[in-house]
C-alpha cells in the first residue's frame, strides 16, 4: 500500500471523485503555486492504479488536505 497525505486546505468530499478526472483542479488560490498546475496528477495515479489492478481510496484528511491510499494486489507467487 502507498499512502499520500496533503495537509493543505480542506478538500470537500463531494469534489474528490472529480479530481481524479484529467484537467480537474480545485481553485488556483488553494495552492502556493497559484494556477500553474494542470490537474493531471491524480488522473495519472488513477491510470497507473488501473493498469496494475490496484484500488484507490481517497478521503478528506481530518487536518485538511487529502489522503489517498493505493493498494496494489500481491503478485501470484506471494498468495
Amino acid at each position: 500500500m502507498l499512502r499520500v497525505v496533503n495537509r493543505g486546505p480542506v478538500v470537500p468530499e463531494a469534489e474528490i471523485d472529480r479530481l481524479f478526472q484529467p484537467f480537474q483542479r480545485m481553485a488556483p488560490e488553494r495552492t502556493r503555486r497559484g494556477d500553474r498546475g494542470t490537474g493531471l496528477g491524480l488522473s495519472i495515479v488513477q491510470a497507473i492504479a488501473d493498469a496494475h489492478g490496484a484500488a484507490i481510496a481517497s478521503r478528506p484528511h481530518p487536518d485538511g488536505g487529502l489522503e489517498v491510499e493505493v493498494t496494489f494486489p500481491l503478485p501470484a507467487a506471494q498468495l
